[in-house]
């Protein structure tokens, strides 16, 4: 998790203030701006209505304790301010001590169509909104303390099941499959990509099946799970997630449905 950023982040000032450019405040606009107008019909209502609590300024990047008053309210979350990338076991604490890890830089003009590493405007428009659901709020921090309880060798087997649910899952609603990860919500690309490409294979959720499922980072995914409800993510945080790590070790991996990158 912790490899070279092309960006630095900004550290905050003594009084806990990041002083962004009007270049990099007009890249959030122009993001956020954007991305709004693309939800309808693509993300599902809980974070349609999520979104409307967060109530995000339009014309600048919000400030880290702006975001946080808002999550302590309703579930006792926050955000903390990090590096670009950080180590699985930086990641991981954070989780379980209820604080979302928020890297303060924003992408460029020339990075506004997709971006490998995460940005401010990812994590907090991405994934901040959700974190004042229960559910949602309380399986993020079961996996953080899963990944506290995890040997190292099964960190990367548990990314696995954060990234096809809160970075990239996609949701059944009555009004048909939306989206709902914060690696969908937060690209103009994916968002569309996701619910109407035939290229795709979309699975019903199972942990055991996601658990196995390898992914790229750097493509539009070829596998996405879909909940019924965040109820099961819910249900998740209330077992213990290493034996079913264990299991699907036990079981191994399915065969990557991706291209292989070619060796250098």
């Amino acid at each position: 998790m912790a490899k070279s950023s092309l960006y630095t982040s900004h550290n905050p000032d003594a009084n806990g203030i990041i002083h962004y450019s009007d270049e990099e405040n007009q890249v959030w606009s122009e993001l956020i701006n954007g991305q709004l107008s693309l939800l309808d019909g693509y993300v599902c209502q809980e974070y349609i209505d999520a979104l409307a609590v967060m109530d995000f300024p339009r014309d600048r990047i919000p400030q880290l304790h702006e975001i946080s008053e808002v999550l302590l309210d309703h579930t006792g979350w926050s955000v903390a301010a990090v590096p670009a990338l950080i180590n699985f076991t930086s990641f991981f604490e954070l989780l379980a001590n209820r604080q979302f890890p928020a890297a303060t830089f924003i992408r460029r003009k020339e990075d506004m169509g997709y971006l490998q590493e995460p940005d401010i405007f990812h994590e907090v428009f991405g994934h901040t909104p959700l974190l004042t659901d229960y559910r949602f709020a309380a399986f993020t921090e079961a996996y953080g303390k899963a990944g506290l309880a995890a040997d190292k060798k099964d960190h990367a087997m548990l990314a696995r099941l954060f990234w096809f649910t809160v970075e990239f899952g996609l949701i059944n609603s009555s009004n048909g499959l939306r989206s709902y990860g914060a690696g969908i919500v937060s690209s103009p690309g994916e968002l569309i990509y996701a619910l109407e490409s035939d290229l795709p294979d979309r699975r019903p959720f199972d942990a055991l099946d996601v658990l196995r499922t390898p992914y790229r980072i750097d493509i539009y995914q070829t596998v996405y799970f879909t909940l019924n409800s965040f109820d099961t993510l819910f249900e998740l945080a209330q077992m213990d997630l290493i034996p079913l790590v264990r299991q699907a070790r036990k079981m191994g991996m399915h065969t990557p449905t991706y291209p292989v990158k070619a060796s250098a």
